[in-house]
């Protein structure tokens, strides 16, 4: 026998379903959880929640993003990688996952062996920001700084080693300055310091400073790309500024753990193409600065095992100890 209650439930079960996208109930009804190796706020997981309403149409499954920082990333990633070869644990990923091998003594798992390359994405440009105290409008301002006053400024990274510590220690090569480096877990109390003003300066993804400095609590001294930034025209380029060799930008990849079958893989390339092809998607990374490059899952290895080699070269540039 119903009773009120139990009818009033149904009811309103019944308008919640009808109220819900028709990709909900595609398929078997399963979700696609995908694990950011990231905190919340970083270039990966603003690329990755933007997309998160085409991709769950286009896979044909619900979608959720997990954040799990630490290490550099390492964490996120060896929670993925133990995850069953079904294509409903994925990751994804940046530069910092051909990082760690060079920069870490021990790392849990293989960043080739271990993983289906499934795309590269896309890519996003660094910008080197600073503090509004700090007395530098622009790169000549701030060598000069640097080189005035060795060792009395110092910068914020979101962990040793990681793509944002690279890209630090790639504009003092570039530039012939010191700073000292304060690492922090993740990108959000790296931000949170620089805006505060307990560390000067740093490098960030181009989507998740932009805010910051469009309120005035960052000043960007410039975007390590070739050319300037349509949702960011007035930041002016490394190279414009005299310093072309400083060149380093973020790329995003979708990956899952080892195993996976080649026919999923493709379903799951063709998703993210259909996805990132989207008027909707196309926009969002276009308002955040990222360029949108969907590779194939070979083209994608090839990358990782090229950058795995370039970082290398770079770290022991840089004189990172490992940790």
């Amino acid at each position: 026998m119903k009773t009120a209650t139990t009818t009033r439930r149904t009811a309103i079960a019944l308008v919640s379903a009808l109220t819900l996208p028709r990709w909900v109930f595609a398929q078997d009804g399963k979700v696609v959880k995908f694990i950011l190796p990231v905190s919340a706020g970083s270039g990966v997981d603003g690329i990755a929640r933007a997309a998160q309403n085409q991709l769950a149409k286009a896979l044909g499954h619900g979608v959720v993003f997990e954040n799990q920082p630490g290490a550099g990333g390492v964490v996120g990633t060896a929670a993925m990688i133990k995850s069953a070869p079904d294509g409903l644990t994925l990751s994804m990923v940046s530069n910092n996952h051909v990082i760690y091998p060079s920069v870490l003594k021990s790392v849990p798992f293989d960043p080739i062996a271990d993983i289906t390359p499934i795309a590269i994405v896309g890519a996003t440009p660094l910008v080197l920001v600073v503090n509004p105290k700090v007395p530098a409008k622009n790169m000549a301002e701030l060598v000069a700084l640097f080189k005035a006053k060795p060792g009395q400024y110092n910068y914020a990274s979101s962990g040793n080693g990681t793509i944002l510590h690279l890209a630090a220690e790639l504009f003092k090569d570039v530039t012939g300055t010191f700073s000292t480096h304060i690492p922090y877990r993740g990108f959000a109390p790296m931000l949170q310091d620089i805006v505060s003003g307990q560390v000067d300066w740093g490098v960030g993804a181009l989507p998740a400073v932009l805010g910051q400095i469009k309120a005035g609590n960052l000043r960007a001294i410039c975007v390590s790309a070739p050319e300037r930034i349509p949702a960011a025209p007035d930041i002016p380029t490394s190279a414009e500024q005299g310093f072309p060799k400083y060149l380093v930008e973020g790329w995003i990849a979708v990956v899952g753990p080892k195993g996976m079958p080649p026919e999923q893989v493709k379903r799951i390339n063709t998703a993210f193409a259909t996805a990132f092809a989207s008027q909707e998607v196309k926009e969002a990374m276009a308002k955040q600065g990222n360029t949108i490059t969907i590779s194939t899952p070979e083209a994608a290895l090839a990358h990782f095992k090229g950058e795995l080699v370039r970082y290398a070269g770079l770290v022991k540039k840089a004189g990172v100890v490992a940790q």
